[in-house]
């Protein structure tokens, strides 16, 4: 044991931590789990809850309450977590929290997955006790991806704090005070009017149903009973790392190849692969670094595949469109060559086809909408479904996925590389792009993994030397990280050749269409299936990949070609209100 640790003890266990430990983290170090609404390890402590309350003995004998996520350990403090009158102090907590929450419970989307609801039944509460004043706020729907409810809000301030303290954006806050306190943005404005990235960052941390997905399921559901359209769908690379968690499996369980399994049954006549629209987002975008590498800038080369990024930038950085790469996201890639090289094969006209894309990711809906993503008045990608909905509508259609039989995505907008299922990971789109960059320049030189991108780490930089020249590298994830970034190249602090943003912490895997909970740890087991899935491919190269090549040889000629620019290429543009 460190000897400037102290000693305490929790329900009679002696516990050494180190100084300024919490009691609730001492407490989790022992095994012993207290409950909580408010707190999170990712975000600054207020004790605003109080659930986390556990009884102290002070020196004369008697005991009082104390808050453990925000009360320090002491060295021969004596602590007791389970006692009658902790059981009885968090039961009334909840007991008041529940005076004004609305009571519908059966009918929650959140039902089943809500914490409240969870606490009631570990604290055996049956009943509603008390009945409060309910406050009338109404709700927001004016966002195209997530919905406030404020009737709902227990006024944890998760969603404020990982807004302001994570991404960095400030689009909720606190408004009045006591009983008449709220949640909500600047000026009562709707959600849609203000700086809101969409990312869903907010609702992976409520842990009620204050925060909501904008359900496309019905809308899906029904274009799936009519038949009347031919049905085409596309599968995100972080979704097989993750709906796993749905069905009751770990983690970070590949469950790829049950996936098209699913979808067939569903109702679903072509099965495409998103990572087959990462490939060719490398080829293009890895082409664009190139270009730019011989004309020497402009530096860095910004990627543009994560849809709550390009607006955060939109927003916040507009001076750094001329550095963003004008290459669409993968999503998009898929649903233009779905309606216009797929169509066309097919013989059908593309407001023939409907086109589902299955997402990690809330502002993938935004993203679907922006009227550069449509062509002749119709969009390249019909809806979304996050992972969450994605799993609803199977469940709906009483498909168990983990014990369907294996089968494959169709060809050729399934067939997909190693590289393009690596979007799924934190600097996987660089690393990627990376792999074609490298072997153009060093003809014959396969590099396939690039140490200084893996891992967690929310800011990673480093050089590759590439041929005679040498590249500067940097990979964030989180917009709060991206932000220290960006400031450091404004101000010549840094100089940076390539650069990859994703909105989320954890990229792909992170965002704000995940299962819940999503945690730093379970972040992590994601990102290792990833890599994994990477690792089993028989190519791992996106320039490699036969249906890459199919592509580009019948229908676009070449990367960066005059129709490649038309179909796979975007624009941007500074978006109000402005952010600070």
């Amino acid at each position: 044991m460190q000897k400037d640790f102290i000693e305490l003890t929790i329900n009679d266990i002696p516990v050494w931590v180190a100084p300024e430990t919490t009691l609730l983290d001492a407490a989790r170090a022992i095994g012993v789990s207290i409950p909580t609404l408010c707190h999170d390890p990712q975000l600054t402590v207020t004790g605003a809850c109080r659930l986390c309350v556990v009884e102290v003995e002070n020196k004369d004998g008697t005991t009082r309450l104390e808050p453990s996520c925000s009360y320090p350990a002491q060295a021969g403090m004596v602590v007791r977590t389970n006692t009658r009158e902790v059981r009885n102090a968090r039961r009334v907590i909840i007991e008041l929290i529940l005076a004004n929450h609305p009571h519908a419970c059966q009918t929650c989307v959140r039902n089943g997955r809500c914490q409240l609801q969870s606490l009631c039944r570990e604290y055996s509460i049956d009943e509603y006790k008390y009945e409060g004043a309910r406050r009338e706020v109404p709700k927001d729907t004016s966002t195209v991806a997530i919905t406030r409810h404020p009737d709902y809000c227990i006024n944890c301030g998760k969603c404020v704090k990982v807004c302001r303290e994570v991404q960095e954006v400030n689009a909720l806050e606190f408004v009045n005070r006591g009983f008449s306190i709220v949640t909500m943005p600047a000026l009562n404005l709707p959600l849609s009017e203000t700086v809101c990235i969409l990312c869903g960052q907010c609702l992976l941390k409520c842990p009620v149903a204050a925060i909501r997905d904008r359900s496309y399921v019905r809308e899906v559901e029904a274009v799936l009973d009519e038949k009347k359209r031919l049905l085409t769908v596309q599968v995100a690379p972080a979704i097989r790392a993750s709906i796993g968690e749905l069905f009751g499996l770990p983690p970070g369980s590949l469950l790829t190849r049950k996936i098209p399994t699913a979808l067939r049954r569903l109702g679903f006549q072509h099965i495409f692969d998103t990572d087959f629209g990462a490939d060719m987002a490398v080829m293009e975008e890895g082409h664009e670094l190139l270009e730019r590498l011989n004309a020497g800038g402009p530096f860095p080369l910004i990627t543009s595949c994560s849809p709550g990024w390009v607006k955060f930038m939109e927003h916040f950085y507009p001076e750094f469109i001329p550095n963003m790469s004008s290459t669409k996201s993968p999503q998009q890639i898929v649903g233009t060559l779905t309606k216009t090289f797929f169509a066309e094969r097919r013989g059908v006209a593309p407001s023939e086809v409907y086109q589902v894309a299955i997402m990690p990711c809330s502002a993938k809906k935004w993203e679907i909408g922006l009227p550069q993503n449509s062509r002749n008045g119709l969009p390249d990608v019909d809806a979304v479904l996050t992972t969450r909905e994605f799993a609803d509508l199977l469940r709906l259609h009483e498909i168990d996925l983990p014990s369907l039989p294996d089968s494959d995505f169709d060809l050729l907008l399934g067939e997909s590389s190693g590289a393009g299922v690596m979007f799924g990971a934190p600097g996987g789109m660089m690393e990627a792009a990376l792999r074609t960059v490298c072997s153009i320049i060093e003809p014959g030189s396969d590099r396939l993994e690039f140490p200084v991108l893996r891992g967690y780490g929310g800011i990673k930089e480093g050089s590759l030397i590439v041929g005679d020249t040498e590249l500067k590298l940097c990979a964030v994830h989180g917009l709060g990280n991206a932000r220290k970034v960006l400031d450091a190249i404004k101000s010549g602090e840094k100089t940076v050749h390539f650069l990859e943003v994703m909105a989320c912490p954890g990229g792909c895997v992170g965002g704000g269409g995940q299962p819940l909970p999503t945690t730093e740890d379970i972040r992590k087991r994601r990102i290792e299936a990833i890599y994994a899935e990477d690792r089993s491919k028989p190519v791992r190269l996106s320039h490699r990949n036969p249906a890459v090549q199919e592509i580009y040889s019948s229908f676009l000629g070449q990367p960066l070609s005059e129709k490649a620019h038309e179909l796979l290429h975007t624009g941007y543009s500074a978006r109000e209100p402005h952010g600070i």
